[in-house]
């Protein structure tokens, strides 16, 4: 999902660029039909992005910053909030009457939530860890991603061990949904 480079830093820059340019394109989209297709990118991103920043991010962040607990804290609360709004909006579709304004209040969250990682965690991170640590963080984070839910799960557990235990379950289960929805969605477009 993400670049070339492995520092955990440059890796999750790399995914708030592909989430501004998704969240341009949704915002930008003429209508429902030309809105599905970045929409469902969108939150397939931020559901697996934010599940593995989770599980490696905000862990390594309280280690080692010297306010890791509560930036971490912060980080963890504007997540609960921007998921819930996203399965909510997920759940209405993009066809709905509300869709604009409720994506217009996620966008605003998606992006202020970035802003602050990238403000407060991220130099932090590049302070306090080493380029090979940054790279190690930055394959736990690429491998986290691979049994990350694809779907945002806003009552999930969300701090370790908890999140380490349940996301694979959660994950396994929105992949078999993916694939009865693909599968449906072909049968239809065949029919």
């Amino acid at each position: 999902m993400s670049g070339t480079s492995d520092d955990i830093v440059e890796v999750l820059l790399d995914q708030h660029g592909q989430i501004r340019r998704l969240l341009d394109e949704v915002s930008g989209a003429p209508g429902p039909d030309a809105r599905r297709g970045p929409f469902q990118a969108l939150v397939r991103l931020l559901a697996v992005h934010e599940a593995a920043e989770e599980q490696v991010l905000h862990p390594v962040a309280r280690v080692r910053l010297p306010d890791g607990d509560e930036v971490a804290d912060a980080r963890i609360a504007e997540e609960e909030e921007s998921k819930r709004l996203l399965a909510e909006l997920e759940r209405l579709g993009p066809g709905h009457e509300d869709f604009d304004s409720r994506f217009a209040r996620v966008r605003e969250l998606v992006l202020a939530h970035a802003g602050n990682e990238e403000r407060e965690e991220f130099p932090g991170v590049r302070e306090h860890y080493g380029e090979d640590e940054r790279r190690t963080l930055g394959a736990a984070f690429k491998a986290a991603e691979l049994a990350a839910p694809t779907h945002p799960h806003p009552h999930d557990p969300n701090r370790p061990p908890a999140n380490l235990l349940a996301g694979p379950l959660v994950a396994a289960a929105d992949h078999v949904r993916d694939a009865l929805r693909s599968a449906v969605q072909g049968l239809r477009r065949a029919g």
